[in-house]
């Protein structure tokens, strides 16, 4: 497999490319009512990626849209707003975001570096639960096989104030937990859920990490979330203890013992 990476610019918009096509722009309320879990991560004062809700507190999306891509600073978390079924002007819901976390096998290092794929996710927790009888968070599926049909909603540079869906892409390709997908994506779909769907019921596979070429055809690279959610659980875990024992008087710990935290589930495709 030769892949030439162009890892997406998720908060920055230099390249003049062109819109995606075999794309239906989700702009009525009707379109859009499935997919009210996916949401514009705006990050900073011009940069956004795209966000999934996994649990009433929880979005996944991909840890590089929480670094500044020209010099590698991490965003601040009070920096990060996640807009649940972004369209028109409106939200379903906005939430800030309480804490991050990039999954600790990722590195972030420079905008032309291509090693930064791998791990590329992350997991933030709103500054409050989302409680919504229209916004029902998105299962986690555990993997998909080569040939598997997929889905894709997202935001990008062009489309920027609706959601996007691509109903049917493939999975081309995968090597360890990367996935290599005919799924059409541009600037600002970084972090965007890659779907299985089964039975009507989609549920997230993968993120969309970056763009590349492989033999001449323009795809896109997703990462696996399968073990990676359990393990930056973890880290958020660990994180609230971390800051619960440097803080006088620190009063919420967001996981209950017998309790998977913060209700994400996996589903099989």
């Amino acid at each position: 497999m030769r892949l030439f990476f162009a890892v997406l610019a998720g908060l920055t918009f230099a390249l003049p490319l062109q819109a995606g096509q075999g794309l239906q722009s989700l702009v009525t309320l009707d379109e859009t009512k499935s997919w009210q879990a996916v949401g514009r991560l705006n990050i900073g004062q011009s940069g956004f990626c795209t966000g999934t809700l996994i649990a009433p507190d929880l979005v996944l999306t991909a840890a590089h849209c929480l670094y500044d891509l020209e010099t590698g600073r991490r965003v601040d978390d009070s920096e990060i707003e996640f807009l649940a079924g972004w369209r028109n002007g409106r939200a379903s819901a906005y939430r800030g975001v309480r804490q991050s976390v990039a999954h600790f096998s990722y590195a972030f290092r420079t905008r032309e570096d291509q090693d930064r794929i791998g791990a590329d996710l992350a997991l933030l927790e709103l500054d409050q639960p989302i409680r919504h009888p229209s916004i029902k968070p998105l299962d986690a599926a555990p993997r998909a096989a080569r040939g598997q049909e997929l889905a894709v909603v997202s935001y990008a540079h062009d489309r920027a104030n609706a959601p996007s869906l691509q109903k049917a892409c493939h999975v081309l390709a995968k090597e360890d937990d990367l996935y290599v997908t005919s799924c059409d994506v541009d600037f600002g779909s970084s972090g965007a859920p890659v779907l299985v769907v089964e039975n009507g019921q989609p549920a997230v596979m993968s993120v969309v990490s970056a763009k590349a070429e492989w033999n001449t055809q323009k795809v896109s690279l997703a990462e696996g979330v399968e073990r990676r959610i359990d393990e930056m659980l973890v880290q958020l875990k660990n994180r609230s203890r971390e800051a619960q024992s440097t803080s006088a008087g620190g009063k919420r710990l967001i996981f209950k013992s017998g309790m998977q935290p913060s209700g994400a589930r996996f589903v099989k495709p």
